[in-house]
């Protein structure tokens, strides 16, 4: 008896993996999937899945570039239905953007309604625009009914899909492509339809032919915005040899000319995939922010076409250098990334060359010119069969006649009626009667017999015997030309140059929107001038406040002014300066930021935070803030009583971070930063010690913690100071009056001693000022 009942449930199959195997696997399945079904385009028809099953969808639903239009809404809805399971807003982005001539350069959905802008505004809803093909779309799908490419089950086995477009001209260099994939991601520019031909054309004279010998035909990408490429040739072959690199694109502008010597500069055309309303507010944020100090307005003037006007705060000012320091700051400038990583015979992923990609196609156009050359020779055979069956009808009408009158079955007998024997009728035209020899023996195949039967009555005229014959001798002689085609590879390259000549004609420069955009020429990087050379000269009075709002009033005004603060707020800095001054903020972090003083804020309000305007952090105090003096020295140094003196010059910050200056440990702060003004230091701790030695002991560094400037038992250093030592030590009383101490004889010493108590009346807060 066995040990197992007949009802116990059989064993459960070991399911389990290792976590490691099953996720690298589930997710090298995702990666392809992205690769190849969503992120990369094909070399050969340069569409991605999406692209490729618009416009098969369109031409399902006979949306010829001559006909009417639909709404986009059924366009994006028949293609999530039938061939594109995803979101139909993705759809119709993508389909949307087909249709947007400034980010497409020829344009393959020919849209009606509101398609999006320059500004970067977003196309209006599905169900209110409209759109169908384009002839460059058409020329795309040439040949698609011919058996041209091979075709695949849509996602769900109802229908079937192109795997790829026969693809008349190079469309992933016409139009580009960007995408992100899994691991890598493909930047592509636009270029233009006479210079990729030229370059095929080449292509197919020189096969071997070099990366730099393309560039004479090829000289750089061209986008549909226009623009000027300033990239140095060399560059642009290296980019193309690689297929990495990048371009510098920059906007078209001209000096305007006014009335009474003024002049304003006029942007025509801005780079690609730059989006003007955004540009605008980026250079009116410059205007705002003082960076650019010589620019005074800008204002948008633009119709159908793209016009800036740039307005100088001075006519004087050279458009060169503004120019340049647009270039520089802003999106007129900008860098295009090449990338081509595309699908070779899209299967593979491959970062190409441009030969390569010219080659991919050229060799794509061949097997595309293989299959229709094969399928017209299948329709010829077949019309052939047709015509002898109807020549051998003709020439036998009266039997035919006979048999579909009198016969049960007319389609057998004539199958089965040896035409090989039977008499032909006379006719006194026996010029161009010609007795056809019947197929296999004189019987007719199915085809021939089916076309015998449906054959109309009014073609059973004399003249259509003519008729045919002249067909069937047309076919034969085409057929011929065919099977020459088919053997000879020369051949077969001279008929794809000849179809480029024709799409070259179609879409060159001859078409309209076909001659080049996008220009070349030198980079003329303007000179670095300094901003102070270019900033008005104006005396302003700069005040900060204790919790750090600062502000610049006009003029010099009386620095025991009073002015009004914030509610607990109250005066802390305040002095003179001018707009061409740059402030240096010395934090208790030890870091030191610089401002331009062009910068503040007027004084009619309570000014603005400066931690706004510098990375200042929460945690860290003003310490010091004053004008800056190119070749001055500053003598720094912490809480802990550490410090150096540093050329001021090397201080000054070019960004909002700062510079670290002085370098803090444990608790420690940073707390002096004055101007040397003498060849003594002072220095007092919070034990209301003082100690008095050379400067010539501290050390000159450009950053670093410092050396001890004096001993401490307890606590640390509270001010200090230089002065030279001729004219004594100042210091104010408590009642605000000025003392000094000429003879420091008991407080001079070496650095880092603990020194001597302050003289009497020293202040009680231990400060010198």
């Amino acid at each position: 008896m066995s040990d197992m009942s007949d009802d116990a449930p059989a064993p459960v199959p070991d399911l389990t993996e290792p976590l490691r195997r099953a996720i690298g696997e589930r997710y090298l399945s995702y990666a392809m999937s992205t690769i190849m079904g969503r992120a990369l385009p094909d070399a050969r028809d340069g569409l991605k899945p999406v692209h490729r099953r618009i416009l098969f969808a369109m031409r399902e639903l006979k949306l010829s570039s001559s006909g009417g239009f639909r709404k986009s809404a059924k366009i994006s809805g028949d293609v999530m239905g039938n061939y594109h399971p995803h979101g139909d807003a993705a759809i119709y982005d993508a389909m949307a953007r087909l249709a947007q001539d400034f980010n497409v350069r020829y344009p393959l959905v020919d849209g009606q309604g509101n398609f999006g802008n320059v500004d970067g505004d977003n196309p209006a809803a599905s169900r209110y625009t409209e759109a169908r093909m384009t002839a460059a779309a058409e020329a795309l799908l040439e040949g698609l009914g011919e058996d041209a490419v091979d075709f695949r089950d849509n996602y769900d086995g109802t229908l079937r899909e192109p795997v790829v477009l026969p693809a008349r001209f190079p469309n992933l260099l016409a139009n580009g492509s960007s995408g992100i994939a899994v691991g890598m991601a493909t930047n592509i520019p636009p270029h233009n339809i006479e210079e990729l031909i030229g370059a095929c054309l080449h292509l197919i004279k020189a096969p071997n032919a070099r990366d730099e010998t393309l560039l004479d035909h090829i000289p750089g990408p061209d986008f549909p915005t226009g623009g000027v490429i300033v990239e140095p040739r060399e560059n642009i072959a290296e980019a193309y040899r690689t297929g990495r690199g990048s371009f510098r694109l920059r906007a078209r502008w001209e000096s305007e000319e006014l009335n009474r010597g003024q002049w304003q500069i006029v942007l025509t055309e801005i780079p690609f995939q730059v989006a003007k309303s955004r540009l605008i507010e980026k250079i009116a944020d410059l205007i705002q922010s003082k960076k650019v100090p010589i620019l005074a307005d800008v204002r948008d003037e633009s119709t159908d076409d793209i016009r800036i006007v740039l307005e100088p705060r001075s006519r004087n000012v050279d458009p060169q250098v503004l120019m340049g320091m647009l270039f520089r700051q802003s999106d007129l400038e900008v860098r295009f990334s090449l990338n081509m990583n595309v699908l070779i015979d899209g299967l593979t992923p491959r970062v190409c060359s441009l030969r390569e990609v010219l080659r991919a196609f050229l060799d794509h156009r061949r097997e595309v010119l293989l299959r229709r050359t094969r399928y017209r020779l299948g329709k010829i055979d077949h019309r052939l069969e047709v015509l002898e069956g109807l020549i051998v009808a003709f020439l036998n009408l009266d039997r035919v006649i006979d048999i579909i009158r009198y016969d049960d079955d007319p389609k057998a007998a004539l199958m089965a009626e040896d035409w090989g024997r039977t008499h032909v009728r006379a006719t006194s035209e026996a010029d161009y009667v010609s007795p056809l020899p019947a197929k296999g023996e004189g019987e007719l195949s199915d085809v021939q017999a089916e076309a015998i039967l449906n054959m109309r009555l009014r073609s059973l005229r004399r003249l259509e015997e003519i008729e045919l014959t002249r067909e069937r001798d047309a076919l034969m002689e085409e057929r011929a030309e065919l099977e020459d085609l088919m053997e000879d590879e020369g051949r077969q390259w001279g008929r794809i140059a000849e179809e480029l000549r024709e799409t070259r004609k179609q879409f060159g420069h001859g078409a309209p929107g076909g001659v080049r955009r996008t220009t070349f020429a030198d980079a003329e990087d303007a000179p670095d001038v300094p901003i102070e050379a270019m900033i008005e000269r104006e005396p302003i009075t700069v005040v900060c406040s204790q919790m750090g709002w600062i502000r610049a009033l006009s003029g010099h005004v009386a620095l025991d002014k009073e002015l009004k603060f914030k509610d607990g707020d109250g005066p802390r800095f305040m002095f003179h300066a001018q707009t061409t001054d740059r402030l240096l903020i010395f934090g208790s972090n030890g870091r030191i930021y610089t401002l331009p003083a062009v910068n503040l804020p007027g004084g009619r309000g309570m000014g603005d935070p400066l931690r706004l305007m510098v990375d200042l952090p929460n945690e860290a105090q003003i310490v010091a803030l004053f004008v800056h003096v190119p070749g001055r020295k500053l003598l720094v140094a912490s809480s802990a009583g550490d410090g150096f003196i540093v050329p001021e010059d090397d201080v000054v910050a070019q960004t909002r971070s700062g510079k670290q200056v002085l370098n803090l440990r444990g608790e420690a702060r940073a707390l002096v930063c004055k101007p040397v003004a003498g060849d003594h230091v002072a220095c007092v701790g919070e034990n209301r010690k003082v100690v008095v030695f050379a400067a010539e002991e501290l050390p000159e560094m450009a950053r670093g913690k410092g050396v001890r400037l004096q001993k401490f038992r307890d606590g640390g250093l509270s001010d200090a100071t230089t002065f030279n030592l001729a004219d004594g030590l100042s210091w104010k009383d408590p009642a605000g009056r000025t003392r000094t101490e000429t003879d420091l004889t008991e407080w001079l010493g070496k650095r880092a001693s603990a020194g001597r108590m302050a003289p009497r009346g020293f202040p009680r807060d231990n400060r010198f000022t």
